[in-house]
């Protein structure tokens, strides 16, 4: 019977998946990889571009020794340990070569030290850098008593504790410390760069000269250094090296032409400088027809107007601003298949509240995202749920719906309370036609206990109950790959091949069948990279790269740099929601005494690892996440507390919150602002455009409000986040700009976005006082005026100076002329 049902789900999943015929050239574009001097690192040569074969042969460098093996498809590289600085790798793939960036970082050393008061046996260090493991980094005990623990890092901000015989203590030799979302805190480590001297590449000017486009760009370095010379020069068109006679220096001015097959299509261009070890941020400009993206349609050659008056715009995701949505709590738009559930100890907030794909498509008709200004639906899960409550396993052990949709019963099957299959291909259908993107919740982590695959295929999974007696239960960093999240949800073993082979082609079927453009993927982390190495590639095979569909897959994972951006390439993920830079943006925004120079270090940190021009998720709130105007608002701590003590778990059962100063909608449009103007794709949970409160799950699900609903104060809100979000779509250099930070302190904070279409300066103000600034902006750039894009007004720019005043939680966005 099982062999026969595994047949069955062959026949479903199957597809016909005919390798397409060898191209000549590589369609992905080629990442940046990252070493450590004197480290010997590895990558999965899939991982860095998409191929039929891998046959590749790597050039020798002089500083980076390398091994490559077919057989295994492992890259193998080592930096020489006094190497640092940008080079290029180059591989020939056939009769093409191709090349990708490499930069190469020297580590900062650090040494813990703990002093005991008392006796101590064992101790050892845990943070955000070992992902929190109690016992991988032991200090060694010295002479004086006291312990100690030498390591290497990279520059940034990590959070740490000691763990002393069992006991996690924080370093009380360190003043500088955060609350940990528990009750307590933890301490801070700030590593500053290694190199303080800085050294930038400023995009300059453009000009269109017949068949010929010029890009000028201008290397600015703080100590004086010898002749700038080609050989600092890192350029790149595509994969491919930027020729000689399309580079010219005079003195620290680079001038890029491109003619020929370069003014065609989409291409992308790459330019960095590195200089005896000092490197500059890569530039990375998106090309359409020669001219960067975001250039007036009137710039472009009128032969590329003409090819393109009968095909559709390319979209870019670069360009993308998702909304992210919880079916069931967003609009009911058909009553007749409303069907809470009953139980006696099921209180409403975890029950069904009747929102369906037809509320959606109503929204959609209505014209409500054209409005709000985004371009990309997420839906929360569509897989039909247990038509049955729960109790959560943990204490309190209250009872749920599977209304979230994270409870798949079946692999096939819509939830009927949502409506069906038909409706929703009408839903993506429709959003198409507005112009806008659908992407589909997919859970690859676990099933529900009542779903086919674990009725038939129990050996699929993993087992509940551990060596040691316990159950494994949320052992989220433990046991990573095989944990589950509650005994009801068997987790998948993707040792299993028919498991991994199923759920696979499973992810295909979906994007087939809804014609939707993506995926965010549940529980990354606790998937094996595998997993998603196969999915992607049967993806590419069967939609991206025969219907020449750009499919986006964005991932949820909670952890250390190292591991989001380890399923980040062109083999599994496009990007994951920035966690990280989220959980340090929102601590500082609502810490009054905390600077944005931490901000500051966290972006830097995010661009070293996923590059300025990047496509992570940057969000304000999530279905996981406590609303933050319910923090803003005080209502609960950065620890998640009420004053009164109670957790934002209880919090949302005993004593919801409500918004009860107007103040709090300007501290969440500051954030917004800030969340709408910085590199990355913004995500809006429903419900921030009006200032949605909520407490943890399901408090911060609560349903969503339209029109006369809203109060003045929400209406005012609306109307802001509006204005933000259009903001972002007409400015080109929000979505494509570099990033400068100019000013960053106790209060505010201004960065400058620049590309060759425009430079666009925001500067935030979080402090409950207005501030007068003075912003230098580059001379360079001899800017003479600004011109506010949120009010019309204009200011003067004297001696590159820039001077204005903010209101409390105020912000401006000006484009500097």
């Amino acid at each position: 019977m099982q062999y026969r049902f595994a047949l069955l789900l062959a026949a479903i999943f199957s597809f016909s998946c005919a390798p397409p015929p060898q191209t000549p050239y590589l369609r992905d574009l080629l990442p940046e990889l990252q070493l450590i001097a004197g480290r010997t690192d590895s990558v999965l040569i899939s991982d860095l571009f998409y191929a039929e074969r891998y046959d590749a042969e790597f050039e020798p460098h002089p500083h980076i020794q390398i091994a490559y093996d077919t057989a295994s498809r492992w890259l193998v590289l080592t930096p020489q340990m006094d190497f640092e600085g940008y080079t290029l790798l180059a591989f020939r793939l056939g009769a093409a070569m191709y090349r990708f960036p490499v930069k190469v970082k020297r580590l900062v050393e650090h040494t813990f030290r703990y002093v005991p008061k008392g006796v101590a046996k064992q101790v050892s260090v845990m943070g955000s850098f070992n992902d929190w493991n109690r016992t991988s980094l032991p200090m060694q005990k010295t002479p004086d008593g006291s312990f100690v623990l030498t390591c290497r890092f990279d520059e940034g901000q990590y959070q740490y504790k000691f763990v002393v015989d069992g006991e996690e203590i924080i370093d009380e030799q360190n003043p500088q410390k955060v609350p940990n979302g528990f009750g307590g805190y933890n301490s801070v480590l700030s590593i500053p760069p290694r190199r303080t001297e800085k050294a930038y590449l400023h995009i300059a000017s453009m000009k269109r000269k017949g068949d010929e486009t010029e890009l000028a760009f201008v290397f600015e370095r703080d100590s004086a250094s010898g002749k700038l010379l080609s050989q600092h020069i890192i350029a790149l068109i595509d994969n491919q090296l930027l020729g000689a006679r399309q580079l010219t220096i005079v003195e620290n001015r680079i001038v890029v032409r491109l003619r020929g097959s370069d003014l065609v299509g989409e291409k992308v261009l790459r330019l960095a400088v590195s200089q005896d070890g000092v490197s500059t941020p890569m530039q990375t400009v998106f090309l359409l027809d020669g001219l960067p993206k975001g250039a007036p349609e009137s710039r472009r050659p009128r032969t590329a107007n003409l090819a393109r008056e009968n095909t559709a715009k390319p979209f870019n995701w670069h360009d993308a601003i998702i909304y992210s949505i919880i079916i069931d709590r967003f609009a009911n738009g058909d009553s007749s298949n409303d069907r809470p559930l009953v139980h006696d100890s099921l209180f409403a907030p975890a029950n069904y509240f009747g929102g369906d794909f037809r509320g959606i498509i109503q929204k959609i008709d209505e014209g409500y995202f054209d409005s709000l200004g985004v371009n990309v639906l997420w839906l929360s899960p569509v897989n039909k749920h247990p038509d049955r409550v729960h109790r959560e396993y943990p204490p309190p052990h209250r009872y749920y719906t599977g209304y979230h949709g994270y409870w798949p019963v079946s692999a096939t099957e819509v939830e009927p309370r949502f409506g069906d299959m038909e409706l929703l291909r009408r839903l993506v259908a429709k959003a198409h036609r507005r112009g806008m993107k659908v992407i589909l919740d997919f859970i690859a982590h676990h099933t529900h206990i009542d779903h086919p695959f674990y009725q038939a295929h129990p050996e699929w999974f993993g087992t509940l109950d551990l060596p040691d007696g316990r159950k494994n239960l949320r052992l989220w960093d433990e046991h990573r790959l095989t944990t589950w999240f509650e005994p009801y949800l068997p987790s998948f073993n993707y040792a299993s091949k028919p498991a991994l082979d199923t759920m696979s082609s499973n992810a295909v079927w979906w994007l087939k069948q809804t014609d939707a453009d993506g995926f965010r993927h549940d529980a990354v982390k606790h998937v094996p990279n595998d997993f998603w190495r196969i999915a992607t590639r049967k993806i590419k095979q069967a939609i991206q790269i025969p219907e020449k569909r750009r499919i986006y897959q964005i991932g949820e994972t909670f952890g250390r740099y190292e591991l989001v951006k380890s399923y980040v390439n062109n083999g599994q993920l496009d990007a994951q929601f920035n966690f990280n830079l989220f959980y340090t943006a929102r601590r500082v925004f609502l810490s009054p005494s905390e600077s944005f120079a931490s901000l500051e270090a966290e972006l830097r940190r995010t661009f070293e690892v996923y590059g300025t021009q990047n496509l992570m998720g940057n969000l304000m709130d999530s279905h996981d996440q406590v609303r933050y105007i319910a923090l803003a608002d005080g209502d609960l701590d950065l620890n998640e507390r009420t004053p009164t003590g109670l957790s934002a778990q209880d919090a949302a059962w005993l004593s919801p919150p409500k918004v009860d100063s107007p103040i709090s909608y300007e501290k969440t449009k500051l954030y917004l602002a800030y969340l709408l103007t910085i590199p990355g794709i913004p995500t809006i949970y429903y419900g921030d455009e009006i200032g949605l409160t909520g407490a943890a799950d399901p408090d911060n699900r609560r349903p969503m409000r339209f029109g006369n609903q809203l109060s003045e104060l929400e209406q005012s809100m609306l109307a802001s986040v509006r204005q933000l979000i259009k903001l972002r779509a007409a400015h080109s250099a929000l979505r494509y700009g570099d990033f400068q930070t100019l000013l960053a302190n106790e209060s505010c904070f201004a960065y400058l976005r620049s590309d060759f279409n425009e430079r666009v300066l925001v500067v935030l103000n979080k402090s409950s006082v207005s501030q007068p600034l003075t912003i230098h902006l580059p001379r360079l750039y001899k800017a003479t005026k600004a011109v506010n894009l949120l009010s019309g007004s204009e200011l003067e720019v004297a001696d590159s100076k820039l001077s204005l005043a903010l209101p409390a939680f105020g912000y401006a966005v000006l484009s500097i002329e």
